[in-house]
C-alpha cells in the first residue's frame, strides 16, 4: 500500500517556476515507478512525466519537455516535479501516481495509487 500527498502548487505568473513534491508512505515506494499527471477543467487527465523506480529512466509529455524535470529521492520517499517557464496552458490540478510496474506509464490506468492533487494556476 502506498499513500501519496502532493504539495507545492499555487498561483504563478507566466514564465515563472514551481516545484511540486509528492510524499509517499509505505515500504514499497522505492520499488514503485512514479508519474505526474494533470487535469484541466473540462479536459481529460493527461500524462506529464514519468520516472522509473531507480530514477534511471524518465519521460515527458511533448508539451512539457525541456521545461519540466521529474526526480525522486528514495531516501525521503519523495518525488518532485520542477516546472520552469510556466505557461497559462499548464494550469491544472496536478496528481502524482505510483505504479507497481512501469510498463504502461503513459496511461492513467497503468498506476495503482493516486494522490489527491494540487492546483497549479498560471496567470498571463
Amino acid at each position: 500500500q502506498v499513500q501519496l500527498v502532493e504539495s507545492g502548487g499555487g498561483l504563478v505568473q507566466a514564465g515563472g517556476s514551481l516545484r511540486l513534491s509528492c510524499a509517499a508512505s509505505g515500504r514499497t515506494f522505492s520499488s514503485a515507478a512514479m508519474g505526474w499527471f494533470r487535469q484541466a477543467p473540462g479536459k481529460e487527465r493527461e500524462f506529464v512525466a514519468y520516472i522509473s523506480w531507480s530514477g534511471a529512466v524518465t519521460d515527458y509529455a511533448t508539451s512539457v519537455k525541456g521545461r519540466f524535470t521529474i526526480s525522486r529521492d528514495n531516501a525521503k520517499n519523495t518525488v518532485y516535479l520542477q516546472m520552469n517557464s510556466l505557461k497559462p496552458e499548464d494550469t491544472a490540478v496536478y496528481y502524482c501516481a505510483a505504479a507497481r510496474s512501469g510498463s504502461k506509464y503513459l496511461r492513467s490506468q497503468g498506476y495503482d495509487y493516486w494522490g489527491q492533487g494540487t492546483q497549479v494556476t498560471v496567470s498571463s
